[in-house]
């Protein structure tokens, strides 16, 4: 079992940055960032692959936004600068053991969410 803290959501005006953060309780093989609005699909936003420290970016947030790691490869960071309001979401933290990408069925562990609105 992995558990995953999730913080650092909130609200900023368009243009503005946020980091989000998630601490996982062990060691995984991926650890990965999705969001979800009323009535739209999960979405992936990053993935990052321990060790390799490979990363995934859906197109929309590339150049955007940015994965990152600890050095304890426990804490998967977001760093989202130039928002959008369609960034607007709830953010949700991943984990797996055995795969890493974008696909929100692939991933086994999820943090309970944090809340991120884009809006002037």
């Amino acid at each position: 079992q992995v558990q995953l803290v999730e913080s650092g959501g909130g609200s900023v005006q368009p243009g503005g940055s946020l980091r989000l953060s998630c601490t996982a309780s062990r060691t995984t093989y991926c650890l990965g960032w999705f969001r979800q609005s009323p009535g739209k699909e999960r979405e992936g936003v990053a993935s990052i692959t321990i060790g390799s420290a490979y990363t995934n970016y859906a197109d929309s947030v590339k150049g955007r936004f940015t994965i990152s790691l600890d050095n304890a490869d426990r804490t998967v960071y977001l760093q989202m600068n130039s928002l959008k309001p369609d960034d607007s979401a709830t953010y949700y933290c991943a984990a797996d053991l055995r795969s890493c990408g974008l696909v929100a069925r692939s991933f086994a562990y999820w943090g309970q969410g944090t809340q991120v609105t884009v809006s002037s």
